[in-house]
């Protein structure tokens, strides 16, 4: 996905389509998005993690040329769609096989894959702008890059979980029984679930606003220079990623419930600190903080919904992974026409609302 976004400016001269349009296109790729993840939540129950992650991380990988051929809007449309759906698939499928793992080692493990996942956002940017300096063309570069993804995921097939092995813990006893090819047993979601989705949606909006108006806000409000507006995102992502390396001993430590509650509370203060301060190394100061304090928060309600129930583990996850991605794509959507009637800084004090009602609420993930 990071060398998709790489090379947005190359796909958008090739199929000659514009800002404006590409804005209407890119709601193919999260509609995709939601559609594979609602898809493939009970099919990871029904069948197994070992085979949506494969089958996802084909899909995704093959699809991510499809872009780069594109000539069209339209046929940049249906190859935005495909790969918003392959990306929906692995997403949901990775996370509720991270969830396995995690009850096997008996031990919070969640935010470590989402940190690796940050790692590979940094690669891409490395690898899309060494290409983009040897003059490869978008389809060549992507092209490489979905045979590479194609290759390690095949690779990666035979170290996953089996149903024979899921579940069990470190003693090697199964907590749950598997229950590979068996149509997955309809049940109501419960409210737990859903409560943990609209709280990914809300910080997940948040980490949103982030990554799409933290550059335009050290540049049009504070006046920096465009390499200096820059740090606000390069600082919120790289403490993002280190965060969520260190999240997981936190939480053996002090629980979930404190992770939450402290981080978004300290999300709050750094934002707040950001939006309303005329200097720039304190605006800087505060995106990092900001950073900081998300970081290891949405992994909880992805590791808590797929806990809830062992059997229906892909379908919580779907529910929370869909709800959080709508809300990554609100950000902008929300943020935007609110500069309409107040300056770019004072629209941050929503996500910060946002912040303080998940600290408030973060006894959800309290283990039942």
């Amino acid at each position: 996905m990071g060398m998709w976004i790489v090379h947005i400016p190359a796909v958008e001269q090739r199929a000659g389509v514009g800002h404006a349009v590409l804005g209407w296109l890119l709601l193919f790729l999260g509609a995709g998005a939601f559609a594979g993840m609602q898809l493939c939540g009970p099919l990871t129950d029904r069948y197994g993690s070992h085979r949506v992650v494969p089958a996802g991380g084909v899909l995704c990988s093959a699809a991510l040329v499809l872009p780069g051929l594109a000539e069209g809007p339209w046929t940049l449309a249906a190859a935005l769609l495909v790969l918003g759906f392959g990306n929906g698939c692995l997403d949901v499928g990775m996370n509720t096989h991270a969830v396995q793992v995690e009850r096997g080692y008996g031990r919070p493990v969640m935010s470590a894959f989402h940190a690796v996942f940050s790692v590979g956002g940094v690669l891409a940017a490395l690898a899309g702008a060494r290409a983009l300096g040897w003059g490869w063309s978008a389809p060549l570069t992507l092209g490489c890059v979905a045979a590479f993804g194609v290759a390690v995921t095949l690779l990666a097939t035979a170290g996953l979980l089996r149903p024979d092995t899921e579940g069990r813990d470190a003693a090697g006893e199964t907590a749950a029984p598997a229950t590979e090819g068996a149509p997955a047993r309809t049940r109501r979601t419960p409210s737990r679930v859903w409560l943990l989705a609209l709280l990914a949606l809300a910080l997940m909006l948040c980490e949103g606003v982030a990554n799409d108006w933290s550059v335009l806000h050290l540049r049009d409000v504070l006046g920096a220079s465009a390499p200096t507006a820059a740090l606000a995102y390069g600082a919120f992502a790289t403490a993002m990623t280190i965060g969520r390396f260190a999240t997981d001993r936190v939480v053996l430590r002090f629980g979930p419930v404190r992770l939450v509650r402290y981080g978004t509370a300290l999300a709050a203060v750094g934002l707040t600190a950001a939006a309303l301060t005329p200097w720039v190394p304190l605006a800087l100061a505060g995106w990092t903080l900001f950073g900081i304090g998300l970081s290891g928060c949405v992994p909880q309600f992805f590791s808590a919904a797929g806990h809830v129930d062992p059997e229906a583990s892909g379908a919580h996850v779907s529910r929370v992974a869909g709800l959080g991605y709508l809300g990554m794509l609100a950000g902008p959507a929300v943020i935007g026409p609110l500069t309409h009637a107040v300056p770019l800084n004072i629209t941050f004090l929503l996500p910060v609302a946002l912040c303080v009602l998940a600290a408030c609420a973060a006894g959800v993930l309290r283990a039942r």
